[in-house]
């Protein structure tokens, strides 16, 4: 029955998104468990390392909530279903959920969806758009939060009785995310790119230039431990993109000349290969304020033997071993932050290894990509059965 199954995933972009590389990751494992593996998408970074030989590629505009784009869509997603014989159809996102959700009705084909977020839905609008995400024959939470989200909020979708939600982990590429995956050479070329001093410890806040990724409490923070007496000296780099959020990545360069921080923390737009930012780092840090569905910088730190830092919410709480290889603070509250960071600073190297090596064992038991993919393709086989 394996060899039979042909999956078709769909979703809007293919950027380095957690939603995007996993994806990405199991578009190739398909190929190679004998399945055939199809993938739509309307573009993105990482289509140049899609392989060829091993995902068929289309390109459409799934991307788009314009209405007359979702009904296009549906009638080619039926068409590639049909001439291709698909026999499952995976969608990973609300609008192109819509044109599935139609295409899989109309030739009767099984529709799984993966729900990676809390969508926002402030009317009865808002959340019926959201609802084609738990409309489909299996749907997937990425986490114990994200399933308990569904479950409150979308009670009423779940009550058909074919219908079937459950948790499958969301897993990262731990080979990638290795410490022995990074070259020396590459790292020092890095600090050098950087201008990073490793004579200081280095606090690193990965994740996009957005309000509720938490810069500004994280920044608020350093200010407060820039004034402690007697801690180890220390630096921080902000990395992510603004995404064209020019006022708010303003904002936060007010900030810290408000503060006087402009020689304690360096903003970087991009790294290519994000493994060498985590290496180069001594504690990383996801300070969100609104709960994150997975929390993948956390498990990405851990996989690279990183002590980490999270906000007590969402998903970190349950991908990080408390107090083993990383601390919580209490969301939105800098002070919390600060006691937190200053607890990691006190700790000597030997100590801070030890939570390195938890947080890797932590992420090979539970948050392996592999482990993500033989879980999804096991439900896939359940469904065609």
């Amino acid at each position: 029955m394996n060899s039979k199954m042909k999956i078709l995933q769909v979703i809007p972009k293919l950027g380095y998104g957690g939603a995007e590389t996993g994806c990405y990751d199991l578009a190739h494992y398909l190929q190679e468990n004998n399945c055939q593996s199809y993938l739509i998408t309307s573009g993105g970074p990482l289509l140049k390392y899609i392989r060829k030989d091993k995902v068929k590629l289309f390109r459409l505009p799934v991307h788009s909530k314009n209405p007359l784009l979702m009904i296009l869509n549906f009638i080619f997603i039926t068409f590639i279903i049909l001439f291709f014989n698909i026999s499952i159809v995976h969608a990973r996102s609300r609008a192109p959920a819509w044109s599935c959700l139609l295409a899989t009705r109309l030739t009767r084909r099984k529709f799984v969806t993966t729900f990676h977020g809390t969508y926002n839905f402030n009317n009865s609008f808002k959340k019926f758009y959201n609802s084609a995400m738990v409309r489909s024959d299996l749907v997937i939470a990425g986490s114990n939060f994200i399933f308990s989200h569904i479950c409150e909020n979308y009670e009423k979708y779940l009550k058909n009785k074919n219908r079937k939600l459950l948790v499958i982990f969301r897993g990262i590429n731990s080979e990638y995310f290795a410490q022995n995956n990074v070259s020396n050479t590459k790292l020092q070329k890095q600090i050098k790119e950087w201008q990073i001093d490793k004579n200081k410890f280095i606090i690193l806040l990965p994740g996009r230039l957005t309000n509720w990724k938490g810069q500004v409490i994280f920044i608020e923070a350093l200010n407060i431990l820039n004034q402690q007496m007697d801690l180890k000296p220390f630096s921080a780099i902000i990395l992510g993109s603004d995404q064209d959020r020019k006022v708010y990545y303003k904002k936060l360069l007010s900030l810290v000349e408000k503060y006087r921080l402009n020689q304690k923390i360096k903003f970087i737009p991009f790294c290519k290969e994000m493994p060498l930012a985590y290496k180069l780092a001594d504690v990383v840090v996801s300070a969100s304020i609104e709960p994150e569905a997975f929390g993948r910088v956390s498990v990405e730190a851990q996989s690279m033997e990183k002590p980490i830092i999270a906000s007590d919410i969402g998903g970190s709480k349950e991908t990080i071993l408390k107090n083993k290889s990383g601390l919580f603070f209490k969301s939105e509250d800098p002070i919390s932050l600060v006691e937190k960071l200053k607890e990691i600073l006190s700790l000597d190297d030997h100590t801070l290894k030890l939570m390195g090596i938890e947080g890797r064992k932590n992420v090979l038991k539970k948050f392996d990509i592999e482990k993500m993919c033989n879980s999804t393709i096991a439900e896939y086989k359940k469904l065609i059965n």
